[in-house]
């Protein structure tokens, strides 16, 4: 479960600079930054400390606002870099080793614990928790960051961050589908990992 309260909670700032050369590369840093005026979102520093979550979801937002065509590529992107960052700088290297030697199914718990136990870094406010184990599957209670409404599933940004942890350190062919979310209604975010054939489990087409 989250830790923070939604007075004070706060997020990663990666949510955030992960999405800044991403969005130069689409649309050029002079629009990025008209992004960021229109969203009231100050750029953080390369060394800033964790994020108000309210911040956090008001860029997110406005990238599905303002680029609705570009955002699910963008968002992916922006969740593949932090996980990236995760991988460089979070997780100890011998836990990296001792994740990828154990069997796929004990691998697969001992990440999700620690995703769990670190989860108030991506969530928020939100509570998340480990909803299934076969399949895999993620749940995010009141996702701060999926604004809606919205007709189908918008949460790229968190699903692409599991993706990257689990196909770099469990299953290379991992697939992540967002099959609830809070923008279409529903009461949680829910993120159901696919290892593919080879993880016995196949992503439906």
């Amino acid at each position: 479960m989250s830790a923070a309260s939604p007075a004070i909670a706060r997020i990663g700032p990666n949510a955030v600079l992960q999405h800044l050369p991403v969005l130069d590369a689409a649309i050029g840093e002079a629009l990025r930054g008209a992004l960021l005026y229109q969203a009231a979102v100050a750029e953080p520093p390369a060394d800033a400390g964790m994020l108000p979550e309210d911040q956090v979801a008001r860029l997110h937002h406005a990238v599905r606002l303002f680029l609705p065509d570009r955002a699910p590529a963008i968002q992916r992107a922006a969740g593949l870099g932090t996980g990236d960052y995760i991988l460089a700088n979070r997780i100890p290297r011998a836990a990296q080793r001792l994740i990828r030697a154990l069997p796929a199914p004990l691998g697969a718990r001992l990440l999700s614990a620690a995703i769990a136990k670190h989860a108030w870094t991506f969530a928020g406010s939100g509570a998340f928790r480990v909803a299934s184990r076969r399949p895999l599957a993620f749940e995010i209670a009141a996702n701060p960051l999926a604004e809606g409404p919205a007709d189908a599933p918008i949460c790229h940004w968190h699903a692409a961050v599991f993706e990257r942890l689990f196909s770099a350190l469990v299953w290379p062919g991992v697939q992540v589908l967002e099959t609830e979310c809070c923008a279409c209604g529903a009461p949680a975010c829910r993120f159901t990992l696919f290892p593919g054939p080879s993880g016995g489990l196949t992503r439906p087409g």
